[in-house]
């Protein structure tokens, strides 16, 4: 079955949502999401959104910070944009009805690692679900919007479906196929416009503090049409993840840490006041690489994060969420240090766009953390994540209403069906759990904090085996959900591991022990990966 609609947005995070909300008036919107509409990276984010909103603050000391942590290859242009129009962007999420924290009539700030300053402003514990509470419920009142709740997006629609050969010129996005979660088949979506919002990637894996459903499908299906990947192997781990084997995942924010809380060892030795001056509010990388190191010292399966001394009325009012979430796994902020252990948690690095959100391939626009768009280098300030996705999703939007009178003159292509022909199935489904599985264990014992020359090499050489088994699974089988989140995580670890390969040296997020060092003579640039297509196009 074929739908037509003005424009297609993959994803209903932040950035999509945003978007649509801002481009809802130029025609039919449709919004693609695999799960619930709230199952998404926003839901899950705690700390909040930075800004300078304070008089001691100033937006030099935030582009600074952002810089700093981005180890040199952060896009100055974007950073000092995206920071500058902070504020504007706290108020339209405000008048939107998302009700941030304040103390005395002023917003509440937090300060995080990174930050010199506090500019954190934040909903309680929760801010990404009262962010994606307020949007959702104007995006589903919208008449122009409709959501397409259980629904998977498989592969853009280019040239390729219509001729088989994608232009040396390149690839043009016509739409995107589509799998019905519930009816089990696929639709064809076209559109004059497709934005991806799919967010990241943590599933890749076997640690993270993603939702399940943080796979890559952007990522994957941009790089098999031929759009330029850059900096995926800028994968940030957020130090502290609540460690209670056997529960799901669970973010500690790093507002704890900026609250005061001090990590220590088992045996209560506070280890971050020698691996940084700034401790416990170093930037990420610093902070998991030392409870890395810390972790293979002693043995231990934990470190802890001791916030007991700020109280119980303060903890209590402050963090809600994670209280009541600790305290549900038998543990008590109040009177016990919380067990932590890194956990994968943002892909820095994604679909290559440039300051208006566009890609290498046309009519296909990228915001939010599916994105790489300069704004976080070699390493993401913490908070500045989502700042960025609705920094993107405005910057997209107003790039989509200038330029809207050329694409509304457009004709919707009407792509093929989806064929099926030669596909049954195998019965063989045990092999997409124990693929994953194994693929999940690969990257975090091999491409995982800390990196050798060594282990990519030996990770590179496994993953291209089981990808390509993978492929193959894929064509002989039906579609379904499971294989096609399979298919895309073994993409995403297989450009993931080649681009760290490319990179010789340590930067940001990036840690080889054999280029331990900087090099900034060979290496101050994005790493680009891009699918190289033969001379027929094919």
């Amino acid at each position: 079955m074929n739908k037509s609609f003005d424009i297609i947005v993959i994803g209903t995070g932040i950035a999509g949502l945003m978007y649509a909300l801002k481009t809802a008036k130029l025609g039919k919107i449709a919004m693609i999401t695999k799960k619930g509409g709230t199952d998404t990276s926003t839901n899950y984010a705690q700390g909040g959104i930075a800004s300078v909103l304070s008089g001691t603050d100033n937006f030099a000391n935030h582009i600074h910070d952002t810089l700093v942590a981005g180890c040199g290859i952060c896009n100055r242009r974007v950073v000092e944009k995206v920071v500058r129009l902070g504020p504007k962007y706290i108020k339209e999420l405000a008048d939107a009805g998302v009700a941030f924290t304040k103390r005395g009539g002023q917003y509440e700030l937090g300060r995080e690692g990174g930050h010199s300053h506090n500019r954190v402003v934040h909903s309680a514990d929760h801010t990404g679900r009262n962010i994606e509470k307020a949007l959702i419920e104007s995006v589903r009142n919208h008449r122009n919007i409709e959501i397409f709740e259980e629904h998977t997006a498989i592969d853009l629609i280019t040239e390729y479906h219509f001729t088989g050969v994608t232009p040396r010129s390149g690839p043009t996005c016509f739409g995107v196929y589509v799998y019905d979660n519930k009816r089990m088949k696929v639709d064809a979506f076209a559109a004059r416009l497709v934005v991806m919002a799919t967010g990241g990637a943590g599933q890749t894996y076997r640690h993270t503090t993603n939702p399940a459903i943080a796979t890559g499908d952007g990522v994957a299906m941009a790089y098999r049409s031929g759009a330029a990947i850059g900096n995926l192997e800028f994968v940030q781990f957020h130090p502290t993840c609540l460690y209670t084997p056997g529960y799901e995942p669970f973010l500690i924010s790093e507002a704890v840490r900026g609250e005061g809380g001090k990590l220590i060892n088992r045996n209560g030795y506070r280890f971050m006041e020698n691996s940084h001056p700034m401790a416990e509010l170093a930037p990420r990388d610093i902070v998991a690489r030392a409870i890395d190191m810390e972790l293979k010292d002693t043995g231990a399966k934990c470190v802890y994060i001791d916030i007991t001394h700020r109280g119980k009325t303060f903890i209590e009012r402050r963090f809600p969420t994670i209280v009541k979430t600790c305290r549900a796994r038998g543990i008590d902020p109040v009177k016990q240090p919380i067990p932590v252990v890194p956990a994968a948690h943002y892909f820095c690095g994604g679909v290559i766009t440039d300051i208006h959100g566009r890609t290498s391939i046309k009519r296909l626009l990228a915001a939010g953390e599916v994105a790489c768009t300069g704004m976080h280098g070699a390493n993401r300030l913490a908070s500045n994540s989502l700042l960025e996705a609705v920094a993107f999703a405005d910057f997209c939007s107003a790039w989509t209403i200038a330029n809207w009178p050329k694409l509304k003159a457009k004709k919707i292509a009407q792509p093929p069906a989806w064929d099926e022909s030669g596909v049954f199935d195998h019965r063989e489904w045990v092999l997409v759990s124990h693929d994953l599985e194994e693929i999940r264990q690969l990257m975090w014992d091999y491409v995982g904090i800390v990196r050798s020359n060594n282990r990519l090499k030996i990770a590179l050489d496994r993953c291209a085996i089981m990808r390509e088994q993978i492929k193959s699974f894929y064509k002989k089988n039906p579609v379904r959900l499971e294989v096609l989140e399979l298919r895309n995580i073994a993409e995403v670890a297989y450009i993931l591991i080649q681009s760290a390969l490319s990179r010789k040296e340590s930067r940001g997020l990036h840690c080889n022990l054999d280029y331990p060092g900087i090099d900034d003579k060979h290496f101050k640039k994005n790493t680009i990966i891009q699918r190289k297509f033969s001379i027929d196009g094919r």
